[in-house]
């Protein structure tokens, strides 16, 4: 299990996390909804611990993490059994996609991601364009080599920010069949996404942020029918623009 208890971040005197708690379980899709700028991807990287909490702890499996970290001490941080895939992707222009999958697994055991990378050429359909460069390949043929780089690490949970929000239908369609592989592997995936009918076929949680607060969870049954006054003023406002 992935679980963060009482969460707290500041950035000067900015209150982005307020205590948040949040749970992603293993072979399940946690989907984190809500309006812009409400602190999500500040909690993915408090998750990730790219960025530390000021307050709270952050559970990996049987590995506890307490903020803030007492002075001089260092962290060994949960990489790679949790990682993620940022929107922009990074992947490297003068390597090739199979390069740029192949890079974070070369000071690990190499001839088992070669075997590796194989599996996963085949399960995200990359065959045809696994050997050219990133300029010669769409946005969701990179989205796809992403979710790879980061699985040839064999991570336990995968955080994902926003990395359908430039993909079109076919596309969004596409990622969603390959994270629902990416379930049944055991892995625990938490997805940020604006895209609330994705959110409605992928997750087995949805999660509702508002000011830097977790204010209604569930399963897919809360976009119907939501208990709290924030979510359902959110869900009225998408409804207007959609």
């Amino acid at each position: 299990m992935l679980q963060a208890k009482n969460l707290h971040k500041s950035f000067g005197k900015k209150e982005i996390l307020r205590g948040v708690d949040i749970s992603i379980a293993p072979g399940s899709i946690t989907c984190l909804i809500g309006p812009s700028g409400t602190g999500k991807t500040t909690l993915l990287r408090a998750l990730a611990m790219l960025d530390y909490a000021d307050k709270g702890t952050v559970s990996v499996d049987d590995k506890l993490y307490s903020f803030p970290l007492p002075a001089g001490q260092k962290m060994d941080p949960p990489w790679p059994r949790l990682t993620t895939v940022f929107q922009s992707l990074f992947l490297w222009p003068h390597l090739t996609l199979r390069e740029n999958i192949m890079l974070p697994a070369r000071k690990r055991n190499l001839d088992k991601a070669k075997k590796d990378i194989e599996g996963l050429i085949n399960l995200f359909e990359m065959k045809e364009f696994i050997d050219g460069y990133p300029n010669e390949a769409s946005l969701g043929q990179r989205q796809r080599v992403a979710l790879a780089r980061a699985l040839i690490l064999d991570p336990h949970y995968i955080l994902l920010d926003e990395i359908t929000s430039a993909l079109d239908v076919e596309q969004t369609a596409r990622i969603l069949t390959k994270l629902t592989h990416l379930k049944e592997r055991g892995i625990g995936i938490m997805l940020i996404t604006h895209h609330l009918g994705f959110a409605r076929k992928a997750a087995d949680q949805i999660v509702f942020m508002a000011e830097g607060l977790i204010t209604e969870s569930g399963s897919a049954a809360i976009l119907a029918k939501p208990e709290t006054a924030r979510l359902k003023q959110f869900l009225s406002l998408v409804a207007a623009i959609d």
